[in-house]
């Protein structure tokens, strides 16, 4: 009966055994952030869909060569000649031979019988030959167009296009890399944001270590003085005053575990993964957050201290506005071209049946072709030029934004400058005033031991530890966060 007991309490644990948290450094967060972020995938299918159209500007250079085929129906055929021709050579020889006969008639009178009856018989046979090739004129004028079917291959080739290809291309080429430059403004703020969130976490749960002990601490403390009630050395309203700061410390206790486990879901949804999830960060239970070697890029620090222009070179925003500007002087070129001749060189093969190279053929025949194109623009009523000086406006307004930019990330490189500097000083002085609350502690504790100080004395001494304890905690984050900011400053932010 207890083995089958003790099985059946195995099993029961085995899956809470199994449920092992999540240990998540900040470099995996990191990663898990940029894999599962949203607005990242879409700047990656934008930078694939810019690199597409560079490549489709690319062939404007080269020839195109198209395919054309068609059928048409007419219900009447094209006529060259009107119903009169076409009665006039259908009656050639009867017109003719009466013309003769009313000509020759006089002489012909004169003529024996038998004379007579053979120029009758010739002048028949002539009417009738005259009539069939009159006939055979009126079918050789014949089109037959009403079922027509043609088709070509045709080829063009740009030779001058007053400069609107390059622009076009460079223009490309421009907006390639302002997909690239908005991906990296995405990846470093996605890095930034998940630094807030992870080192946010972390600082909770050193304050939620600390809040246990200071629970444990201010219990210590209601347990001593219970014991001088019951002595009869301290009053009840002494183990009062100790109770409202235990319900005090339990309170902030609360509070804290409370916004580690919101902070921890919004690190969840950050990484793209579950918000219940149990997560475990690997810095939560170091003691110390100190700065350690290779944290911060000295070479990027000493380059901000001595020269904030080093984030002009690697701030992906100055590089989007730079790019801003490129644009609307290649845009300002491309408008340009509208007032620039155009040639473009064109050949190929057609053909048609019926076709008429050779009278009209009921065949397919065709021919080659060469020819040049070429366009000039006369007259548009400054429709272009009204376009370039709006254009070459646009180009000013962001060389003004441009410039603007740069003195705001100056200014952003020395602020972060001065707050790693003020960051790392309040993590000295807070360090200082942690050894002088630990050893006013010690000294509080052992005076009250001994009799010579009081519960009150105590409590102060808990109350400027646990502050100096928080402090402590909150300078090392400051660092951590000054840091991050800094390099995010310089364009960095790996």
């Amino acid at each position: 009966m207890m083995a089958r007991t003790l099985g059946l309490a195995l099993w029961v644990l085995l899956p809470v055994s199994g449920h092992a948290q999540r240990v998540l450094t900040l470099d995996s967060c990191r990663a898990m952030a940029l894999r599962n972020n949203k607005q990242m995938s879409v700047a990656k299918i934008k930078q694939e869909v810019n690199a597409n159209l560079r490549k489709s500007a690319r062939t404007q250079y080269l020839p195109k060569v198209n395919a054309v085929a068609g059928y048409n129906w007419m219900s009447k055929e094209v006529s060259l000649l009107n119903d009169d021709q076409k009665s006039a050579l259908n009656n050639l020889g009867t017109t003719m031979a009466t013309h003769l006969q009313s000509t020759l008639a006089p002489l012909v009178s004169a003529l024996p019988s038998a004379a007579q009856a053979k120029m009758g018989q010739d002048m028949a046979q002539l009417e009738g030959a005259l009539n069939q090739t009159g006939a055979g004129v009126v079918d050789a004028f014949r089109t037959d167009t009403r079922n027509m079917i043609g088709g070509a291959v045709m080829v063009t080739q740009p030779v001058f296009m007053g400069g609107a290809i390059t622009a076009a291309n460079k223009i490309a080429d421009i907006n390639e890399e302002m997909a690239t430059n908005s991906l990296e403004v995405k990846r470093q703020g996605t890095v930034y944001n998940i630094d807030q969130a992870y080192w946010q976490v972390v600082s909770l749960r050193h304050k939620q270590k600390l809040a246990e002990s200071f629970v444990a601490l201010v219990q210590k403390l209601k347990g001593d003085v219970q014991k001088m009630i019951d002595q009869g050395v301290a009053t009840k309203g002494d183990g009062l005053s100790v109770g409202v700061r235990v319900n005090e410390a339990e309170m902030a206790l609360t509070q804290v575990t409370d916004g580690l486990a919101l902070s921890k879901m919004l690190l969840c949804q950050l990484c793209g993964l579950p918000i219940e999830e149990e997560i475990m960060l690997a810095d939560e239970e170091s003691e110390g957050l100190t700065v350690k070697d290779g944290q911060l890029q000295e070479s990027n620090l000493a380059l901000a201290v001595a020269e904030p222009s080093f984030a002009m070179q690697n701030r992906p925003e100055l590089k989007l506005l730079q790019n801003t500007v490129d644009l609307s002087k290649e845009t300002t070129h491309l408008l340009k071209a509208g007032n620039l001749p155009q040639v473009v060189l064109t050949g190929g093969y057609a053909l048609s049946n019926p076709n008429t190279f050779n009278g009209f053929e009921k065949k397919f025949s065709g021919v080659w072709n060469l020819g040049v194109l070429v366009r000039v623009p006369v007259w548009n009523w400054g429709d272009v030029k009204y376009k370039v000086r709006a254009s070459k406006g646009a180009t000013t307004m962001a060389n003004l934004e441009l410039d603007e930019a740069r003195e705001l990330i100056e200014l952003q490189v020395n602020q972060s400058n001065f707050k790693v500097k003020e960051a790392q000083k309040r993590l000295t002085m807070a360090l200082s005033n942690v050894a002088n609350a630990d050893e006013n502690l010690r000294m509080a504790n052992l005076a009250f031991k001994e009799g010579t100080a009081s519960y009150t004395t105590v409590m102060e001494a808990q109350t400027a530890w646990q502050q100096a304890q928080s402090q402590k905690i909150d300078a090392e984050i400051g660092v951590k966060l000054s840091q991050v900011e800094l390099q995010k400053a310089l364009g960095t932010l790996q």
